[in-house]
């Protein structure tokens, strides 16, 4: 039936939207390396309005252990170095007058044990939002009038099958970040 599949396809969407947003927060995670993504969500205070950091200067990172972040304007260097300290991430930014240079510490064992857990907590709500997912959808399914029982028994079982597969891609994603943040 046409109506069950356009349900269906709307909980594989919301899914992938989990998984991308499961994705997007483990990269901010750092891991012991340099990664410009791990600035994002970061605003500065540019002509009087919050602007993300990406939007007013370039970052790079030009080696694992350096992020350097060029201003369009050099008179900004100071707002974006009390930006990084407030975003309370754990680094020192240093500046040169040209740029702000972040060095990225070693990560301590204590630490590493910390940031699983911190893996472990956004994949589990990553989890919870896919049941949630489920939960949505079998009960819209059951509002379909005039639906065969055998249509609609199928269509749950699809749906559970597609929470089985992005949990399992959730696990994935945990396992890998995991990993990441062991290896020393």
């Amino acid at each position: 039936m046409e109506e069950i599949e356009l349900y269906l396809d709307d909980a594989r969407d919301q899914m992938n939207k989990v998984i991308q947003h499961v994705g997007h927060e483990l990269t901010k995670i750092r891991a012991g390396k340099a990664n410009p993504s791990m600035l994002d969500g970061i605003q500065v205070p540019y002509y009087g309005a919050m602007s993300p950091l990406q939007q007013i200067s370039s970052i790079t990172s030009p080696d694992p252990r350096t992020l350097f972040i060029k201003p369009w304007e050099k008179s900004f260097i100071q707002e974006i170095e009390k930006a990084i300290m407030a975003a309370n991430l754990g680094l020192t930014p240093q500046n040169d007058g040209h740029q702000v240079i972040i060095n990225i510490p070693m990560l301590t064992e204590e630490r590493r044990k910390q940031l699983v857990k911190q893996v472990h907590q956004e994949c589990e709500q990553g989890k919870v939002s896919v049941r949630s997912v489920r939960k949505e959808s079998n009960e819209s399914l059951k509002k379909i009038k005039g639906a065969p029982e055998d249509d609609l028994k199928n269509a749950e079982e699809e749906v559970q099958k597609l929470t089985d597969e992005f949990i399992n891609k959730i696990e994935g994603l945990m396992k890998k970040k995991e990993a990441e943040i062991m290896t020393v």
